[in-house]
């Protein structure tokens, strides 16, 4: 391949590459920005977040495309190809997390008016914080190809689902022990639950990121601990 075309390809892998980092930080501060209206019952920050998702929904769209143009002309191989379908991954990835943080965005603005005790509100706060640790750690995995980091980040996956868990059993128990708390907590579940998915959609991320950097799919399978779904309620008599 004559060398001015090999630069011209690796200007294009580093521009996808470039334009996922972006993507990325776009993310991340939605997922912080959503957490802290939810916190702070902040309506206008929430706000702020709904409209934002929507050039994160772009930016997926023009890697999506970049990466399909860039395959059809340089019919890449091994591991330019492997940049290529990483860049699609993680953006397709990434977009959904835009959306989980818009989707507690709007709960934040359901909740307007509505009696709001921080202590319901702190174990959300709490699994958000290692939420958005793990999202952080898995785009500097990307960022710098790095592989151990990756695994490290695919490995707390567990931590995430055992806290939901338990936040998920916090809040029936407040819902029962007084009805005013059903309306909050209701939202609050699936606040949590957003969070939740975003720390899945992190441990995606650091599967494609170990693919990226050494050509095999994780054959493990990965470290759930989410048992919300087998939690019995009790109702009374």
């Amino acid at each position: 391949m004559p060398e001015h075309i090999v630069t011209s390809f690796d200007i294009d892998l580093k521009e996808l590459s470039r334009r996922v980092v972006e993507m990325g930080g776009q993310a991340e501060r939605l997922v912080a920005d959503s957490v802290e209206a939810l916190v702070k019952r902040d309506s206008e920050l929430a706000q702020k977040v709904i409209v934002l998702d929507g050039p994160v929904d772009l930016l997926q769209r023009e890697i999506e495309e970049k990466a399909i143009l860039t395959i059809a002309r340089r019919q890449p191989l091994a591991g330019d190809l492997r940049e290529i379908v990483a860049a699609m991954r993680i953006a397709n990835d990434l977009e959904r997390i835009g959306d989980l943080a818009k989707n507690t965005a709007k709960r934040v603005l359901a909740l307007t008016g509505e009696f709001h005790p921080q202590k319901l509100v702190r174990g959300v706060e709490h699994m958000s914080s290692l939420v958005q640790e793990q999202l952080k750690e898995v785009l500097d995995a990307y960022a710098g190809r790095d592989d151990a980091r990756a695994l490290d980040v695919w490995r707390r996956d567990g931590q995430v689902d055992v806290l939901y868990t338990s936040l998920f059993r916090e809040l029936l128990t407040y819902m029962m022990e007084d009805p005013r708390n059903i309306s909050l907590c209701t939202h609050l579940l699936f606040c949590a639950k957003n969070i939740e998915r975003i720390g899945d959609h992190a441990t995606n991320v650091a599967e494609t990121v170990h693919y990226l950097a050494t050509g095999q799919q994780l054959a493990d399978e990965r470290p759930k601990q989410d048992t919300s779904s087998l939690t019995s309620v009790p109702f009374p008599a």
